[in-house]
Formats: C-alpha cells, sequence, structure tokens
C-alpha cells in the first residue's frame, strides 16, 4: 500500500490576512458597502459607456425637442429619461457624462495628491523657513472660499476641462500637504525611522522608502473623500460655463443647458443633479468606510 500524505494542519487561531482583516472591518459598514456598490457601478458605466448608451451624445433629432421620459404622457420608451432641448437622448449623455465627470474627479485627486505628497515630505523634513513658506501658502488658500478661487484660477487661464481641474487641483491641495506632514512628523519620532537613519539611508529614501508608505492610510481616505470633492466643483464650473464646454456630455455642464427649462421640462435638470448626488454620496461613503477599516483607533 503507498502512504498517502497527511492533511494540512490548520491552525484555527492564526490571525487572520491584511486584507481579511480591511475587508471584515470595511464590511461591517453597510454603508461603506453600499458606497463601494455604486462606485463600481458607476465606473463600469463611463467603461463601458459607448456600448450601454442608446445614442451617440451629441446626435440631435429635431423631431423630439423637450420629450418627456417614457413613464410620463407623450414620452416613448425610444427615449426612456426623455430629450433635452436640442433633441439629445438624456440617458446617452448622462451615461456619457459619467466618463468625464469621472475623470475629472480622478485626474484632479491625482494631481493634488502627487503634488502634497511632495510637498508635505519637504515640509515634514525640512522644518524651518521652508516648512513655514509652505504651510502659510497652504493657510493662505485655505482662508479662501473653495469655488471662488477656482473661478478666479480659471479665469485666468480661460474656461475648459483641463484648466478647471488644475483650478480645483489647487484648491483641494491643502488638504494633502497637512495630512502628509503632519504624518510625516508622527512617524519619524519612531524608532524604525532612526534605526534606518542610523544605517545611513539618505533623505530620500527615508521620505519615499520608508516613512511615505506609514503615511497611506490617511492619504487614501482623503482622496476617496477628494473624488467627490472634485466632482461638486467640476459640476460647479461646467453650470457657470467655465469648466467642459458645450457640445461636451458632462452633468454640470448638462445643467448648466437645462437651467432654462427648470419649470417646462423638469427631467432635463433632475436626472444629471441625481447622478451628481448620487455619485457623490457614494463616495462620501466610501470614504467613510475606508476610515473605519483604515484608522486603528476606530477599529472595534
Amino acid at each position: 500500500m503507498s502512504a498517502t500524505a497527511p492533511p494540512p494542519i490548520v491552525d484555527a487561531g492564526a490571525p487572520p490576512g491584511p486584507l481579511r482583516e480591511f475587508w471584515g472591518y470595511f464590511s461591517a459598514n453597510p454603508g461603506a458597502v453600499t458606497g463601494l456598490v455604486v462606485v463600481v457601478a458607476v465606473l463600469l458605466l463611463a467603461a463601458l459607456a459607448p456600448w450601454l448608451a442608446p445614442y451617440p451624445p451629441d446626435l440631435t433629432d429635431n423631431t423630439v425637442f423637450l420629450k418627456p421620459p417614457a413613464w410620463q404622457a407623450g414620452g416613448s420608451w425610444a427615449y426612456p429619461l426623455g430629450t433635452d432641448a436640442i433633441g439629445r437622448d438624456l440617458l446617452s449623455r448622462l451615461i456619457h457624462g459619467a466618463r468625464l465627470s469621472l475623470l475629472i474627479g480622478l485626474a484632479v485627486v491625482a494631481l493634488s495628491i502627487a503634488a502634497g505628497i511632495v510637498l508635505g515630505l519637504v515640509a515634514g523634513f525640512t522644518r524651518g523657513l521652508v516648512e513655514i513658506a509652505i504651510m502659510r501658502l497652504m493657510d493662505i488658500i485655505l482662508t479662501l472660499p473653495s469655488l471662488l478661487l477656482a473661478i478666479v484660477i480659471v479665469a485666468i487661464l480661460g474656461p475648459g476641462v483641463m484648466n478647471a481641474m488644475l483650478a480645483v487641483s489647487v484648491v483641494v491641495l491643502p488638504h494633502y500637504v497637512r495630512i502628509t506632514r503632519a504624518a510625516v512628523i508622527s512617524e519619524t519620532a519612531k524608532d524604525y525611522v532612526t534605526a534606518a537613519r542610523v544605517a545611513g539611508a539618505g533623505r530620500l529614501r527615508l521620505m519615499f522608502s520608508e516613512v511615505l508608505p506609514n503615511c497611506a492610510a490617511p492619504l487614501i481616505v482623503q482622496a476617496s473623500l477628494g473624488v467627490s470633492t472634485a466632482i461638486l466643483d467640476a459640476a460647479a464650473l461646467g453650470f457657470l460655463g467655465l469648466g467642459a464646454q458645450p457640445p461636451a456630455a458632462e452633468w454640470g455642464t448638462m445643467l448648466a443647458d437645462a437651467r432654462e427649462f427648470v419649470l417646462r421640462a423638469w427631467w432635463v435638470v433632475t436626472f444629471p443633479g441625481l447622478m451628481i448626488l448620487i455619485t457623490v454620496l457614494a463616495f462620501n461613503l466610501l470614504g467613510d468606510g475606508l476610515r473605519d477599516a483604515l484608522d486603528p483607533k476606530l477599529k472595534r
């Protein structure tokens, strides 16, 4: 008889892996799970927009100006959410608008978090006059109303998607700088940084290899919350005519195009506003869940 290998011994008391532990804390918050599901759905909607949208976003039809939704009198299932003032399908424009709005939000967060990490690391490590100059500049930006500052920047640079993204990035930059600097000051006092410094690690290695990975948790939380802020600010700039320009399908621009039809065609204002509301709320719920799961002080 051939000997069979004994079954592996499983230690029932072994602690769960980091991913399983993270998911355990994250899934304990029903709102966070709901936010994650909605965020994934909106991301898939944006990624699959050319295949999910029934019509091209800029296709006009002169016979269906301001057609109501399908369930309302005069509506048609050919245009489930109705049409706008020049006969464009509202559902198709909302689906394609998810692509542009999310692109703006993610690009703004990427720009601001990259610049914020660099400035925060420099301020936390150099201290002295450099730190004072950086932090006082961030304080000045924080004292100004965010939307007003973004409007001023776009007015100087000119309207457009790229300039709107740059303006919103400047507005949200101080949050990442302050979080990074606070985390750096806390981490540099710990033993592992002292040991790395004694071992001959240079300043750049201390910044990016030793300290930065341990500052990631609060930055991830702030980034998830920052996407919602970026989407709101970009939509506000689009509504004012300073962001994405017509005929681009962007939720704020769609609201701007529809404001004169508020009383006679409720759907052209309601549905873009609902998309902004749902997406921003989902990112905020996701950020709350990440904060609960990543912050050891909040772990139950």
